[in-house]
């Protein structure tokens, strides 16, 4: 998958990092309606040496990068790619995705397919300026793309409300907006906290992640690309 073109230097500070974040905000397409039958469906996700955190002077420390491609129908993996390096910098919330862009749009710069849906492990518009690692990395790319947390990042929900059965979901609200969907991916489990990236419509997300999760809490691209990139980041010391 050649061609992904950064419209932008990577940020030295955190000041130059929101900056990139707002510059790009308008691009986000929220309403898209996105590949209602997606043929190849990719996971996303990053691993980290140490606690991930501030593991040296500057906050750097080595990152491992994974995306997997799967069937959409089968669920089985058609591709895989990882890309590792350090992730140098700082740990500031709301900023965590330059931590880990730069490895991932690497390997998926390595990747022969193009997918159809990007699947984040992380936030969309589920973010205080409505711009996390799913929405820049569908401007990026061009590919409709969705966050599926394991935690929510901002916003709040009516825990009372959520329903106990695979499916059942409320809105995730922050400020008064809509921002994502609370989604009970299996019956009496912690549901997962999904957002639009970029170019996807939020049900039409939500449909995606639930056939992405026939029997586990996470979807499988999650799971796999979770796998992968902690076996890369062995790999790669």
């Amino acid at each position: 998958m050649t061609g992904i073109v950064v419209p932008h230097p990577w940020p030295r500070d955190e000041h130059e990092a929101a900056a990139i974040q707002e510059r790009l905000r308008p691009l986000v397409d929220r309403d898209g309606p996105g590949p209602q039958r997606p043929r190849l469906v990719a996971g996303l996700d990053v691993a980290y040496g140490g606690d991930g955190e501030d593991d040296g002077a500057d906050g750097a420390c080595r990152v491992a990068a994974a995306v997997v491609v799967l069937d959409a129908e089968s669920l089985t993996p058609v591709e895989e790619a990882t890309a590792a390096g350090d992730a140098a910098f700082p740990y500031i919330p709301g900023l965590f995705a330059f931590r880990e862009l730069p490895v991932l749009v690497e390997a998926l710069g390595r990747l022969r397919n193009i997918p159809d849906l990007l699947l984040c492990d992380g936030q969309g518009l589920a973010h205080p300026r409505r711009f996390g690692l799913a929405c820049h990395l569908g401007v990026i790319t061009g590919i409709p793309s969705a966050g599926v947390a394991k935690t929510p990042f901002t916003g709040s929900y009516d825990a009372r409300a959520l329903g106990p059965q695979r499916g059942d979901g409320v809105p995730l609200v922050d400020a008064g907006e809509t921002v994502g969907r609370v989604l009970r991916t299996q019956r009496g489990v912690k549901p997962v906290y999904v957002s639009v990236g970029h170019a996807i419509d939020l049900d039409t997300a939500c449909r995606h992640v639930l056939a992405l999760a026939p029997s586990y809490r996470l979807p499988e691209t999650t799971r796999l690309a979770d796998r992968l990139s902690r076996d890369a980041l062995r790999a790669h010391g």
